[in-house]
């Protein structure tokens, strides 16, 4: 009788969690390597050490940027101008002679996720917004095809700044995860999209807290970005958000197992 009690108090209170956008708290926040853990040695942002250090420390996942190059092919990087070469309207055998600050090449899309596919971290990758709206719907098109050849579609969510990249990216899969960076929509027009959740800058939520407790309500999933200092990283994790993107995962790491 006793146990049948406890039962139904647990179960209670999980839908009152629920019911006031506060499952999360519940369930410790997942980290997000931003750009893979790379300030550490041997590693360099958006490097496939970096990924693989991710995944070392049982990270979450680990993001990374996407960019298509001039001539159609897809390399991992975070700045569009990267020691003197553009990632958008320089040919891909110029920008493959660039070496990161760890001594690797500039990573093309299909290493990552070859090596990405040997690992456990969950691929969180953001396409970077493009000069024209057909170039995004290419770039998207072709990422899909990578993921799919790869076996790693399962094991990947999709992000971007741009709309019409992640409208791109629905269209082609309706069933992937796909969040929205750009901080001005609300979650209510985020699930009215379709998309899995919003994926907002620190400052954003900090001015807006009432849209993570919307966010949950809807159904919506909330990742914050990029949160490095131990009292924001705090201030997150009790406003109960789903997800933390940070260059800082060992520090959030001990905070959540407090």
């Amino acid at each position: 009788m006793k146990e049948s009690v406890y039962k139904l108090g647990f179960v209670l209170a999980l839908l009152l969690a629920m019911a006031n956008g506060q499952w999360s708290t519940l369930n410790a926040q997942k980290v997000i390597c931003h750009r893979g853990f790379w300030d550490t040695p041997g590693s360099a942002q958006n490097s496939i050490a970096s990924l693989v250090k991710a995944d070392s420390i049982g990270a979450y996942g680990s993001e990374f940027d996407v960019w298509m190059t001039a001539d159609g092919e897809l390399v991992v990087n975070h700045d569009k101008v990267f020691k003197g070469v553009n990632m958008e309207t320089d040919n891909f055998e110029k920008i493959r002679t660039v070496r990161l600050d760890n001594g690797e090449k500039l990573p093309t899309l299909d290493e990552y996720l070859a090596k990405g596919k040997e690992l456990k971290t969950r691929l969180i990758l953001e396409m970077k917004s493009l000069s024209d709206f057909n170039r995004e719907d290419e770039c998207a098109a072709k990422i899909v095809r990578k993921l799919k050849h790869y076996g790693v579609l399962e094991r990947t969510d999709i992000i971007a700044f741009s709309i019409n990249a992640c409208l791109a990216f629905k269209k082609l899969l309706p069933n992937t995860k796909i969040y929205y960076l750009d901080n001005d929509y609300t979650p209510k027009k985020l699930k009215t999209l379709g998309f899995a959740g919003l994926d907002y800058e620190q400052n954003v939520l900090k001015d807006n807290p009432e849209w993570i407790v919307e966010a949950h309500k809807l159904g919506l999933e909330v990742n914050v970005w990029t949160v490095n200092d131990v009292d924001a990283l705090q201030f997150f994790i009790d406003e109960g958000v789903d997800y933390i993107t940070t260059n800082n995962p060992l520090k959030l790491q001990q905070l959540l197992e407090h």
